[in-house]
């Protein structure tokens, strides 16, 4: 089962070292005190078809959010655009990973991992050159701006 496969990669992610550079585990985007992974892309066949793709790819983030619900409590919702544009503007420092993740997702869900402090979020990501959406997972031990 996929949300079976997404909630091990979580735990994994939420049980090992951060990396000490950018460029984290499983080939992805991770760096100092995070880890970013794509857990799942949507399928398409291409034009035309983008609210299909968005609403699979909402799908897997509500039945994987359900069981980190299940475990964590309710999550929380964090909109990123207000985080994006402060860390546009420079007038005050957004810590990484919230300042880069602000860029491709617009909104996130979040807990806070029990037993060791970090957080979760998934969010799903913007297309931009490429035309699918994408099932994030951040875990890291920064707290949200």
């Amino acid at each position: 089962m996929t949300i079976a496969r997404h909630l091990a990669t979580i735990d994994r992610l939420c049980s090992e070292d951060f990396p000490l550079e950018h460029g984290g585990a499983f080939g992805s985007p991770g760096g100092p005190g995070f880890h970013l992974v794509e857990l799942e892309r949507s399928a398409g066949s291409g034009e035309g078809d983008d609210g299909e793709r968005e609403e699979q790819i909402e799908a897997w983030r509500e039945g994987l959010a359900q069981r980190l619900a299940d475990r964590w409590g309710e999550q929380g919702h964090m909109s990123l655009d207000g985080v994006f544009l402060r860390a546009q503007q420079g007038d005050e420092h957004i810590p990484e990973p919230w300042a880069s993740l602000g860029a491709y997702v617009r909104n996130v869900y979040v807990w806070q991992a029990h037993g060791d402090g970090r957080w979760v979020a998934l969010g799903i990501s913007l297309p931009g050159v490429d035309p699918e959406f994408s099932l994030l997972a951040l875990v890291t031990e920064i707290d949200p701006p």
